[in-house]
């Protein structure tokens, strides 16, 4: 087997998946579903989501409950990119060969493009409930996604790693700077792993084990 061939499978799968939950540019705001869309589809390797969909198949998972989250979740890593890119953060022109979104579409609708693909995320992944109405694990894999991606997760990585940035008579430490790795890029490998096995109907215990190994 190619390994090579076969993730290029599934990003593949996966890109159809994320277009098929993208927002129609129309109305007297469609400027910002094409900063959303293009943010989106500026390409990237759709990890978080290929791993949310191989956990779900490890568990027995067989129905497309999974694909609102996975895209859900490509939503919400492209969002902290579009807000790392800001001129308040990284201040970058340029990610992956393309201009950043406020590049193109201006500091302002950068902002909204972060926080619209935020909102919008829970708004797909929400979408679950209309397939599966009587599926409780749902309830619970969006609470794994909404912890893992605020305070106690993506966002409270990111406020200890700005803070370390500025901070020239504080240098960081072995501790603070895997804190950093653990919340700011782990928590969403962790939900990614952890929303696939909860909606196959994984155990407790066996959630637990997979939020070990996607830390590692």
């Amino acid at each position: 087997m190619d390994i090579r061939a076969e993730i290029q499978t599934r990003v593949d799968e996966i890109e159809q998946i994320i277009k098929r939950y993208l927002p129609e540019e129309e109305g007297w705001q469609k400027t910002i579903m094409e900063a959303m869309n293009y943010s989106i589809l500026a390409g990237g390797k759709r990890l978080r989501p290929m791993l949310m969909s191989e956990t779900y198949r490890l568990f027995g998972g067989k129905s497309k409950v999974i694909e609102p989250f996975m895209a859900a979740m490509e939503m919400i890593h492209t969002y902290s990119l579009v807000h790392d890119d800001l001129p308040a953060m990284d201040n970058d022109e340029y990610r992956r060969g393309k201009k950043t979104t406020h590049a193109v579409y201006g500091e302002a609708m950068g902002i909204l493009a972060g926080d619209a693909l935020l909102n919008y995320a829970f708004e797909t992944a929400a979408k679950a409930f209309d397939m599966e109405p009587d599926n409780r694990n749902i309830g619970k894999a969006m609470q794994i996604l909404a912890t893992k991606a605020g305070i106690y997760g993506m966002v409270g990585g990111q406020v200890v790693d700005v803070e370390s940035e500025k901070s020239d008579d504080c240098p960081i430490t072995r501790e603070k700077l895997d804190f950093i790795y653990r919340l700011k890029t782990g928590a969403l490998i962790e939900s990614s792993m952890m929303i696939g096995a909860i909606l196959a109907g994984a155990s407790s215990d066996e959630v637990s084990r997979v939020e070990q190994i996607a830390a590692k």
